[in-house]
């Protein structure tokens, strides 16, 4: 399987606004990946969830 890569120019026009709970830890790893590469929170949220829906084995 391929890695994630984050990308600063993947962003979409369309969205919808969604309350999710996830941990501290996670929530910290994507702050880092969010700082690390220039982009919002939300935009490497985005980008992890198209990944893990790409990749899905159902």
């Amino acid at each position: 399987m391929d890695y994630l890569k984050i990308e600063k120019s993947a962003k979409t026009n369309k969205s919808m606004t969604r309350t999710i709970r996830i941990s501290g830890e996670t929530f910290d790893k994507i702050s880092e990946l969010a700082e690390k590469n220039e982009i919002s929170f939300n935009c490497v949220i985005n980008q992890i969830l198209v990944y893990g829906l790409k990749h899905i084995s159902e």
